[in-house]
């Protein structure tokens, strides 16, 4: 399979996640502005979740771009990762409609922190089918050691989450914001 192939077929189901995501936010029955009010937390999980997507969306195009070979493992670390990430609108749903519940925040966190070592999980399978890529292989090593932190951060928020709702969301938003900053390292692999 190429690698153009692996990236639309990824970029499809991320926008099918997206697009069920959005099917949460149900209009009001009524036309006040107050009944739009009553949706704020529906509204910020799908916010979190669409940035959180987008996030992953943004490095894996970049990544996959990096790679020069695609082999079967490398298609099942995908799948795995893709697997993940459908399971958000769910965890998404389930925050928004109960207003960030502490189970529900710890659940998005958790599973946020899978969702981050399955992305690992295919770092490590592209690292081993393409060690001869020298660029690749160090925005891999720089990609690994924030995605560690990233783990170590969503691992905080489950069990913070169970303390107070508020902290383990925030620390989500932090991951967030962590890789929000574009990886400059795979661009400039990019023009090698």
């Amino acid at each position: 399979m190429t690698k153009t192939r692996l990236e639309a077929f990824s970029d499809a189901v991320i926008a099918i996640i997206i697009t069920i995501m959005v099917l949460e936010l149900k209009v009001p029955h009524e036309t006040s502005f107050n009944a739009l009010m009553k949706l704020w937390p529906v509204f910020l999980s799908y916010a979190v979740s669409f940035l959180m997507l987008g996030i992953y969306w943004g490095n894996h195009h970049h990544l996959v771009h990096t790679i020069k070979e695609v082999r079967g493992g490398t298609l099942w670390a995908n799948l795995h990762l893709l697997f993940w990430l459908s399971l958000i609108p769910f965890a998404t749903a389930w925050m928004g409609e109960n207003h960030f519940a502490k189970n529900t925040v710890a659940t998005y966190a958790l599973l946020s922190d899978i969702c981050g070592v399955a992305y690992y999980i295919l770092l490590m399978v592209i690292k081993d089918s393409n060690r001869d890529n020298a660029a690749l292989l160090e925005v891999l090593r720089k990609q690994s050691r924030k995605g560690m932190l990233s783990c170590l951060l969503y691992t905080t928020a489950i069990g913070l989450s169970f303390i107070e709702a508020s902290l383990g969301g925030a620390l989500i938003i932090l991951v967030a914001i962590l890789w929000l900053i574009p990886d400059r390292n795979i661009e400039r692999s990019l023009k090698s």
